[in-house]
């Protein structure tokens, strides 16, 4: 294509070009650490920046929402394997690749299918909050799942020693990576929990490879411990690592020292607290008792209290007064009452019969103790009774004169 100053080529003729040498290539498989995902809602084509895994290389990837779909769940830094084919836009002239297949690679692949896991379970519920069991306080005796003389083993069971010397481990030591472990790990998962007298269990491994904690992220294992009875504490790599398994145990341990920190209580704390909580019990007991012995003596103060018979004596004197006034009054009832009965007896004995006798009347009564009170009541030659003061006479009547009525 002949080009001059004078003679210049039209941009879109030098793209179009371009384009058509660019797109003779043949399409091929790379690889590279995707840096920046573009996902546009609505639109079929979606962009992706990847970037090569040691050089400062990067590039735009178009793709199908279908094929970025297929590739499972990615995220940012994941190391994937791509099926490009180079292109160039007409419209800016920039060179971009042409997704056609995409698939995660190396630790990505491990990741997608992690994740992929992960998402399983959680759908089935082993990771709800409401299944996590509160670890003892101080549990009888700890189990303990790692690896032969490891640094996970030894951080463990140093840290629990020195924070609860009296602590008691049931150690089980297992393959912490490779294809064996995990019938190994859940092995000893399921020994421990079926001893009673183990209170908690510790799954504990030092830090490694993505490839080496894959046995911590084993559905198999993952159900195992979801499976116990007994409390699991999750003590896996460093903070940074997030195998399954610190998702569907009771406690995730950021490391295994965290682990012996979250299990059992430190003893020098505990005793610290409980001297303190004594020293304030014992203070709130003399503060209580001082308040208390103040009381009292200001109760025995008062003069009630320092001569109690002090306020008896207004009662007794007004007693004694109306003690007085009471056996007044009885007297001059008595008086009043004795004086009203010696009349009452003159009246009944000035009305009784003697009385009348007395004033020379006499009392006749017929033969059989009759009264006779009037002339008819007798007749000529009745005997009659005539009683009077001081005795009787036996009388024959020989007259009888009724008076005649006015």
């Amino acid at each position: 294509m002949p080009s001059s100053p004078e003679q210049p080529q039209p941009l879109r003729a030098v793209v179009a070009a371009t384009k058509q040498w660019v797109e003779r290539l043949n399409p091929i498989w790379v690889e590279g650490q995707l840096i920046e995902i573009k996902r546009r809602a609505g639109s079929v084509t979606q962009f992706l920046t990847m970037r090569d895994t040691l050089a400062e290389v990067s590039v735009t990837l178009s793709t199908s929402l279908a094929v970025l779909d297929a590739a499972g769940p990615l995220t940012e830094g994941t190391v994937v394997a791509a099926w490009v084919r180079p292109t160039v836009w007409s419209k800016s002239g920039s060179l971009t690749f042409e997704c056609r297949e995409l698939r995660a690679s190396g630790e990505g692949r491990l990741l997608a299918a992690i994740e992929q896991r992960k998402r399983m379970l959680q759908a089935e519920g082993l990771f709800d909050p409401a299944l996590k069991k509160r670890l003892p306080f101080l549990p009888r005796r700890i189990g303990l799942i790692t690896g032969t003389q490891s640094a996970a083993e030894r951080d463990v069971v140093e840290n629990i020693g020195r924070r609860w010397p009296a602590a008691v481990l049931e150690v089980r030591h297992t393959l912490v990576q490779g294809a064996a472990a995990v019938e190994q790990l859940i092995d000893a998962v399921r020994a421990l929990d079926r001893m009673p007298e183990v209170d908690v269990i510790i799954i504990a491994r030092g830090g490694g490879s993505l490839e080496d904690l894959l046995p911590f992220s084993d559905e198999a294992l993952v159900r195992a411990v979801h499976a116990c009875r007994t409390p699991v504490v999750s003590a896996i790599g460093h903070e940074t690592d997030t195998p399954i398994l610190d998702l569907v145990a009771d406690l995730r341990a950021s490391t295994p020292t965290d682990a012996a920190k979250r299990v059992v209580p430190d003893a020098t704390a505990e005793a610290t607290a409980i001297a303190h909580a004594i020293g304030r019990v014992r203070q709130a007991v003399l503060n209580r008792a001082g308040t208390e012995t103040r009381r009292l003596a200001e109760l025995r103060s008062r003069p009630v209290l320092r001569d109690p018979s002090a306020s008896l004596e207004g009662h007794r004197e007004r007693l004694a007064h109306q003690e007085t006034r009471l056996r007044r009054a009885i007297e001059a009832r008595l008086r009043e009452e004795q004086l009203g009965l010696g009349h009452a007896i003159e009246r009944v004995r000035s009305l009784s019969p003697r009385a009348t006798l007395n004033r020379g009347y006499a009392i006749l009564a017929d033969a059989d103790g009759g009264t006779v009170d009037r002339v008819a009541a007798t007749s000529v030659g009745a005997a009659i009774t005539a009683r009077l003061a001081d005795g009787r006479l036996e009388l024959t009547v020989t007259d009888v004169e009724p008076q005649e009525q006015p």
